[in-house]
């Protein structure tokens, strides 16, 4: 053990060749070695961030000053966060010691083992003050509740809140409208309306918006529902599921048809294969991800306020149902921290499977001691009730955006305490995620945090109260609806929930774990930095592993960094490979496996993304949704690898080589002549500097061979540049370059002056460029090579920030280089 600032520190994850042990990489756990009743007492660590989590807090949190630039420090933001929560102590105890509360609050946040969700940590103690994360609204069917939703979530996504809706209360297309002798357009029409808005608020606010758009499996528009995301350009700011009943699944079981219901006259429409209409949906998540599903039914089984209302719909990422006008507010643990080195010495450890580990074997056993690493149940026990304080705390110091959000929220105070780091507990433990171990410490985990949530909570209820819908509620002894077997009824408790398992994109980049419940993404991959130096990032744990294991080289770790993985490495030894093992090389049903134990101890719902490689078919992902039903998930989010437009693959083997001449001794690419006679189409897209006109002309195969632009407004910088993009575009087209290759380089670029176009955001020519050249390509259908599986790069497009690398984790695409992250 080391000792940094006075307190002790494992050895795992010091990179020693910096010459500086206190410099902490991403994922060192803080092992103090004290007991929980001096823990806060003692001076906490400074907080040591990795370069990634200071970009991102000073790009997305720190506080900034008129003229943008940054006036607090990561401390200081702790400190401002603790200090501000610590306040509604007084609320219910005018002689509290807020002081001490403050300690306890910033302390678990210094040593990164606790944070809450990102409006928490950007807005309290400032002048906003809207701390939740996520917010469902109703939309009635009148055009005046719809366009009352719609100004409600302008000051929602303005606030920095993501937005979830049910459009099933809405008549059908083609409806009848008595008041206007007219007829209904549609949930779909309308969801173009919350769409629209989001992308015009989200420049202004805090925090991009995102929404969850449900459709009822018996509305009469659900085919149509099902496949509005195929055009990728379309919806951007939402996410879309199916709200499935268990009557439908047993009918698609059975094979039996079902009935759709006009929700405003309750008259049955027709009535549709079950069959036919899940697998409408499995063949649109797997063409592109959307929608994804979720189990309406089972999640009002679980509604812990039935007396209250009904369910109808869940925020952005599916993890967090609420009733309407409610609200959550979220925290996470992280679980790489919850870990401790156990002496083994003298206790006869057996050289088995179960019992060895493989990764963190000291590489000279003579000298240093035999260890294992355990979970830390006192350390976990003091972090989840110092939590569920905080957290209760949040709903009371919140300042919402409308007064039926606060009522609604304070009448229930549901709280959601999940978990991030459990992927890096699994491998300083030397458990493969894929493994019936990992499931059991998954089952261990989650049902220790969500017993100790709920005494945690009964504790605060004893000085606080219970929420005020308590009657009635399941907790209730008297409640009778399917709550006889609850194992909690009758526990006085604050909080109507306490876990959830939510996604955890930049706050994990903050913490320096890996994301949520989910596997780790890559090993290795590829950083940005000023847009065009490229650094390698290892996974601070395997970069330890692979120097002291003697297979580390610059090398290896940038080839890991083009594949993200590290299967079929022969450098690398088997009892790695299995430890670090990633989300696309892990099967599906092991995703969903994990998803289930999780969920069977979360009061609300599990946000995860199931990883499926390109090659899988539909069929996989049916039998998949299937598993997730039979195996109790509230939901289930699908993505196969490659199906989206912006998915960056590259395949060495499919390329078709170019034309190569002599040149003094080296290879040259000769572009191919061109012809007196092409063919093409022209597109317009808006940009910030006016309309831009590009024509694509196509070769006899019917590939793009090269493109012209013209500016709406002739002349100017604008008009001169995209000018000499077409010709550098033409040129590698007609060298045999592959279109989709110019698309991805082009993608993202950013100007000082965006533009929207229906509904899309151009930020530069170059983006409208590589836009229209996109669009020609889904225009004729163009396709992947079939063997297209054999390498890839895992990315899912360009950060349109920063121009690094995406990942798809926990139902978003995040940025882990810079921070953005986008629901969709």
């Amino acid at each position: 053990m080391n000792s940094v600032n006075g307190v002790k520190v494992s050895n795992v994850g010091i990179n020693k060749a910096e010459g500086n042990e206190s410099a902490l990489p991403l994922q060192v756990a803080w092992h103090t070695g004290m007991n929980n009743q001096n823990m806060d007492k003692t001076k906490p660590p400074s907080t040591k961030l990795s370069p990634n989590a200071k970009k991102v807090l000073e790009r997305r949190y720190l506080k900034k000053n008129e003229d943008g630039k940054v006036v607090e420090t990561p401390e200081d933001m702790l400190r401002r966060v603790a200090s501000n929560i610590a306040q509604a102590d007084l609320f219910y105890t005018p002689t509290a010691n807020i002081k001490e509360t403050e300690e306890k609050f910033f302390n678990m946040m210094a040593r990164l083992e606790f944070m809450p969700n990102s409006p928490t940590l950007m807005n309290a103690g400032r002048d906003l003050q809207q701390l939740s994360a996520c917010f469902v609204l109703p939309i009635g069917d009148s055009m005046e509740e719809i366009f009352t939703a719609v100004k409600d979530t302008a000051l929602i996504h303005k606030s920095g809140g993501g937005t979830g809706f049910s459009f099933s209360r809405l008549r059908p297309s083609g409806s009848r409208v008595a008041t206007t002798s007219g007829v209904s357009s549609g949930p779909i029409s309308f969801m173009k309306v919350f769409d629209s808005a989001t992308e015009a608020i989200k420049q202004g606010g805090t925090r991009r918006g995102a929404n969850m758009g449900i459709l009822r499996i018996d509305h009469p528009d659900i085919e149509e529902f099902i496949v509005c995301k195929r055009d990728d350009s379309k919806f951007n700011n939402f996410n879309i599921s199916v709200a499935i009943t268990e009557d439908f699944m047993r009918r698609v079981e059975n094979d039996d048809t079902y009935e759709l219901i006009n929700p405003h006259s309750k008259e049955v429409v027709k009535k549709l294969s079950a069959r036919m209409v899940f697998e409408t949906i499995v063949e649109s998540a797997w063409k592109n991800g959307d929608p994804g599903i979720i189990f309406i039914d089972r999640i009002n089984r679980d509604n812990p306020t039935p007396a209250i209302g009904e369910i109808e719909s869940t925020n952005p990422c599916g993890e967090q149902p609420l009733l309407p006008y409610e609200s959550c507010n979220l925290g996470s643990i992280n679980l790489a921290k919850m870990v401790k080195k156990m002496n083994t010495r003298g206790q006869g450890v057996k050289e088995s499977s179960e019992n060895k580990n493989p990764i963190l074997e000291p590489s000279n056993p003579r000298t240093l001691e035999p260890f294992q690493y355990e979970i830390d149940w006192d350390k976990l026990k003091d972090i989840t009730w110092k939590s569920v304080h905080f957290l209760d705390n949040v709903i009371d110091m919140n300042r919402y955006p409308l007064k039926k959000i606060e009522m609604m929220t304070k009448a229930n105070r549901k709280i959601g305490l999940g978990v991030m780091g459990f992927a890096d507990m699994l491998i300083e433990m030397g458990v493969s995620y894929n493994s019936n171990r990992a499931i059991q410490l998954a089952e261990e985990v989650m049902s220790f945090i969500d017993r100790e949530s709920k005494m945690a909570s009964a504790d605060l209820a004893k000085t606080r109260g219970t929420f005020p819908n308590f009657k009635g509620s399941r907790w209730d002894e008297d409640f009778e609806n399917n709550g006889n077997n609850y194992p909690y009824k009758g526990l006085k408790i604050r909080n109507a929930t306490t876990t959830t398992i939510a996604p955890t994109g930049t706050i994990s980049i903050i913490a320096g774990c890996s994301s949520g419940v989910e596997p780790l993404f890559a090993v290795s991959y590829i950083r940005t930095v000023m847009d065009k130096d490229e650094l390698v990032e290892v996974h601070p744990y395997f970069d330890k592993i692979a120097k002291e294991r003697n297979f580390y080289s610059e090398r290896l770790m940038k080839e890991i960094a083009k594949k993200g993985h590290i299967c079929d490495m022969p450098e690398i030894p088997e009892d790695i490979c299995k430890i670090f093992v990633t989300s696309h090389n892990i099967a599906p049903d092991w995703h969903i496996k994990m998803q289930a134990v999780f969920q069977k101890y979360t009061d609300n719902a599990v946000s995860k993304t199931v990883n499926f490689k390109f090659a899988a078919t539909q069929d996989d992902v049916k039998k998949a949704y299937v598993l997730a039903y039979k195996l109790g998930c509230k939901g289930v989010t699908i993505y196969r690898d490659g199906s989206r437009d912006e998915q960056v693959l590259s395949t060495g083997d499919t390329k078709k080589k170019e034309q190569k001449v002599s040149n003094n001794g080296h290879e040259k690419i000769v572009p191919r002549p061109r012809p007196e006679i092409t063919r093409g189409t022209t597109h317009r897209v808006g940009t910030g500097c006016g309309n831009l006109y590009v024509t694509i002309n196509v070769c006899d195969e019917g590939k793009p061979f090269e493109i012209f632009t013209r500016m709406g407004k002739a002349g100017g910088c604008a008009a001169s540049q995209s000018e000499a993009i077409g010709r550098l575009v033409s040129l590698s087209l007609r060298s045999g370059i592959e279109p989709d290759e110019i698309v991805k380089q082009l993608m993202g670029i950013s100007c000082h002056m965006p533009a929207w176009e229906n509904g899309n955001r151009v930020l530069s020519c170059s983006d409208a460029i590589s836009k229209a050249i996109g669009r020609y390509l889904s225009e004729v259908g163009a396709v992947k090579p079939a063997n297209q599986t054999q390498s890839f790069e895992i990315s899912v497009g360009a950060c349109p920030d920063c121009g690094s690398s995406m990942e798809q984790a926990d139902g978003c695409l995040v940025c882990r280089a810079c921070g953005y992250s986008k629901c969709s």
